[in-house]
Formats: C-alpha cells, sequence, structure tokens
C-alpha cells in the first residue's frame, strides 16, 4: 500500500497556508515568528486553531478563527498545481496494481477540490483525514490507526511525505517512509535523511 500526503507532496500548496497565516497574523498586529510556525504547521486545524486563541489572546472561538482561515484560502486550491512527476508516478504505480491512498490533514473539501481539479480521485481507493481521527500526523499513533483503517500493517505500507515531523512518527509506527523535498520546509531539510528510509528531491526519482 502506497500512502500519500497531499499538500507539499502531491499538490504544491503549502504556501497557500503560509499566506493564510501571515495575513491573518497581520490583520491583529502580529508577526510570523518561527514559534507561530511551529504551532500550526504541522497539525489539524482544530488543534491550530486552539493554539491561535491561546497565541494571540483572541476573543474569536476557534470556530470563527477556522472560518476566517477557510475564507481566506477561499478557491486557492482550485487553482493549485501539481509537484513535479505526480501523475506519472500514479500511473505507474497503478500499471503495476499497487494499491494508494491519501492520509492528509487537509479539509475535505479543500482535498476534494484538488483532486478533483487535477482527475486524480479515481487513483485512491480512500482518503483519511487526520481531522476525522483526531489525531496529529505527528503522532505515531496516526499512521498505526490509518494502517488500520485501510486493512494493512504498517509494514506493508510506503509513506510519501514532505513533512519530516510526519516521517518520523510514521516511521515510528513501523512504516516505510520516503521524504519528499518541499522548499516550503527547507529549513528542515537537512533532517530529512536521517527521519525516512529514503529521501527524493522530487518523485521523478521514483520512476
Amino acid at each position: 500500500m502506497y500512502l500519500f500526503d497531499l499538500d507539499g507532496t502531491l499538490i504544491d500548496s503549502n504556501g497557500i497556508w503560509s499566506d493564510v497565516d501571515h495575513t491573518f497574523l497581520a490583520r491583529r498586529g502580529y508577526p510570523y515568528t518561527s514559534e507561530y510556525y511551529e504551532g500550526v504547521a504541522h497539525t489539524i486545524l482544530p488543534k491550530a486553531a486552539v493554539f491561535t486563541k491561546e497565541y494571540c489572546h483572541l476573543e474569536e472561538s476557534c470556530e470563527e478563527i477556522i472560518a476566517e482561515w477557510m475564507d481566506l484560502a477561499r478557491d486557492s486550491y482550485a487553482h493549485v498545481v501539481l509537484k513535479p512527476f505526480v501523475r506519472e508516478l500514479l500511473d505507474a504505480l497503478r500499471a503495476r496494481g499497487e494499491r494508494m491512498a491519501i492520509f492528509t490533514s487537509s479539509v475535505p473539501v479543500h482535498c476534494e477540490t484538488a483532486l478533483r481539479t487535477h482527475a486524480l480521485t479515481d487513483y485512491f481507493e480512500r482518503i483519511v483525514f487526520a481531522h476525522d481521527l483526531g489525531v496529529d500526523k505527528s503522532e505515531p499513533d496516526a499512521f498505526r490507526r490509518v494502517c488500520e483503517l485501510l486493512g494493512v500493517a504498517p509494514q506493508e505500507c510506503i509513506l510519501l511525505d514532505d513533512s519530516v515531523k510526519s516521517c518520523r512518527s510514521a516511521r515510528a509506527a513501523g512504516l516505510y517512509v520516503i521524504g519528499v523535498y518541499d522548499p516550503f520546509f527547507e529549513s528542515t531539510k537537512a533532517e530529512m535523511p536521517a527521519a525516512c528510509d529514503r529521501f527524493v528531491l522530487d518523485l521523478g526519482e521514483l520512476l
């Protein structure tokens, strides 16, 4: 089973959320700091909203914060581009009869929009949202649970992901991990080879 991350692995979308964060904070007079980035970059929206509410001392509810983020993102996922060699790799894996699924921290409407825009939906037998599991992909239990949902042992699953935290937790859960470079995570690029079983600069290396 090949398990794909979405943002930064299949689609070039990490910059969308960077822009959202910068705009959201600027509206309230806060700079975008490394502390804020670490608090929201690797987690599901409800937890990111809790962190943001406390970090910015906001009176808005977490639901209102998430609604503003969604409004700022708007239809960006309808215009996002694929990462290099995505379709070629998916075609090659499908031709070999490999099972494929997605495990993402993205929200369903954005994920489904991007997949539909690029006609990728039919490649995957299932899409699992971290939000529905209630756990971050930075926690090994998230990957144990998604493997259970997919009916595979962790050792039978190959993860492709651009986040070093996700790669570490998946490897700790027993998955074979292929780290995929994304410029958004340039600051952790040097950590990726040690966090993964294999690290590639783009998916073309796997063809």
